[in-house]
């Protein structure tokens, strides 16, 4: 049921969450990973036919596996960063039993002081239709694997970012986060645990959107802090219970007008 008019709805709020962003943070991002994707044509009109054709953003895209056609995607500013290295990563493949989903997203950027950075994209397996949890650890051994070979190589500057469709306390999580060589750093978690989340289910807030980073990208001992942007717009009142939930582009197939059900997360390192 999209039509132009709805579409181009989507992409100019999406556009109009961006400079939010900028006007808040003093500084357009310089890196956003967004998910659900359908293809590359969607993220060139976002770019192209909204005020963000005045912005240096770059797509970095691939099609993936996914049966339902939706891939991750990464913008990243031009004058910057300098793309050095962009590739799909298969997740589902080689399991047992095989399963297909959404690639991870790999781009490594070359900052103007010459160091490196590495940023994975996620989008996990859906908690949708049950029994789905060791397709998610698969993911998230898959990811492990990646950084772990990223840094023995000497990037040691990381951050993976996405929806991991589930909420930090899962013990799965200790893929990333324990183990001798090279764990990361759940941003997540001290959020989670004062109940904030980034989508409302039930009128209750669930953090599945979530960053984790190298050890590295701590300064000085002191981590950066990830935090959930509750944006006017996109937001609307939760009518089946107190508070405020996002407001979703669909309601099953009824068109409501929103642009997602996920609050955006933003990093600053």
């Amino acid at each position: 049921h999209w039509t132009k008019r709805r579409f181009m709805a989507k992409c100019n709020a999406i556009a109009k969450s961006i400079f939010w962003v900028k006007d808040k943070e003093g500084i357009l991002p310089d890196v956003i990973g967004i998910a659900e994707v359908e293809n590359r044509f969607v993220l060139e009109r976002l770019l192209m036919e909204t005020p963000l054709y005045k912005t240096d953003y770059r797509i970095v895209h691939f099609d993936s596996p996914d049966p339902r056609g939706i891939d991750v995607a990464l913008l990243y500013r031009s004058s910057r960063l300098e793309l050095i290295q962009a590739k799909p990563i298969a997740v589902g493949g080689g399991t047992d039993p095989p399963f297909r989903t959404r690639d991870i997203l790999l781009a490594r950027f070359r900052k103007p002081d010459g160091d490196s950075l590495a940023f994975l994209v996620n989008h996990h397996p859906s908690k949708y239709g049950g029994r789905t949890g060791g397709r998610r650890e698969a993911a998230l051994r898959r990811l492990r694997e990646v950084t772990d070979s990223l840094q023995d190589a000497g990037l040691m500057n990381m951050v993976a970012m996405g929806d991991f469709n589930d909420t930090p306390e899962n013990p799965a999580f200790g893929i990333l986060t324990e183990g001798y060589s090279h764990p990361l750093i759940n941003l997540a978690l001290p959020l989670a645990s004062r109940g904030e989340g980034t989508i409302r289910y039930s009128g209750k807030w669930e953090m599945i959107d979530m960053f984790f980073v190298s050890e590295s990208v701590a300064q000085d001992g002191i981590i950066p802090e990830m935090r959930v942007l509750r944006i006017p717009f996109l937001m609307t009142r939760d009518n089946a219970h107190s508070g405020e939930k996002p407001l979703r582009t669909y309601s099953g197939p009824r068109y409501v007008g929103g642009v997602s059900d996920h609050c955006p997360i933003v990093l600053r390192i």
